[in-house]
């Protein structure tokens, strides 16, 4: 059995997020972004976290949110942990962790060897770091693009808290991926899609069975 965790982003749909939780995810994450297709009102995304059984945990990916629309979404939905996803300083992340007394994790994008200082910063900062790819400039969408960076850049290298491997993984290439970061935890939305925002039960399945031996 692995130790390997893994987290399924973006689900919008009960009967995706059922799969992922029968084939052992550990964590559920839910897109509050107008600009994603996997983004979900509070309402849903408070009917499906309703009926994620405990000790998988619920989050919530948010992109630079106010205060205003945090406090909706903390009394709406209940979660177990908030993912910041956008530009927000290593301050913003201590406010937020202070304001709302949940983990908070903390999405940091890695196109070359200039960007692994701030997972340094945001590591001293968040309950958890999110390394995912850097989004190419002027995207629309700061993850989810299904696009890998070099691992080997963070080949070895570790921070003060729990980190999340994210960035155009698949089930062909996540064994390589965990054999060259070292990474534990593993994040992906787009590779268990048949189109941007559609899950499929059938790839959530296949993914995580893909995971066991790893």
């Amino acid at each position: 059995m692995s130790d390997l965790s893994v987290k399924i982003c973006g689900l919008s749909q009960a009967e995706h997020v059922a799969a992922a939780v029968e084939a052992g995810a550990k964590y559920i994450g839910f897109v509050f972004f107008p600009k994603s297709p996997r983004n979900v009102s509070l309402e849903q995304a408070r009917t499906l976290a309703l009926e994620v059984p405990p000790g998988v945990a619920k989050v919530a990916l948010v992109v630079n949110a106010d205060d205003a629309f945090l406090d909706d979404l903390t009394t709406t939905v209940p979660l177990d942990m908030l993912q910041l996803h956008g530009s927000e300083s290593p301050e913003r992340v201590a406010d937020i962790k202070a304001r709302y007394g949940l983990p908070v994790m903390k999405a940091v994008g890695v196109g070359d060897a200039s960007d692994l200082a701030a997972l340094d910063s945001y590591g001293a900062v968040a309950d958890q770091l999110l390394v995912d790819t850097k989004a190419p400039k002027g995207a629309d969408l700061p993850g989810g693009n299904g696009a890998t960076f070099d691992w080997t850049l963070i080949a070895g290298r570790r921070w003060p808290v729990p980190w999340m491997l994210a960035g155009g993984l698949t089930q062909d290439n996540v064994a390589e991926a965990v054999r060259v970061t070292g990474a534990r935890q593993v994040d992906l939305s787009s590779a268990v899609e048949t189109a941007p925002g559609h899950k499929d039960s059938g790839l959530i399945q296949s993914f995580l069975a893909a995971t066991r031996d790893i």
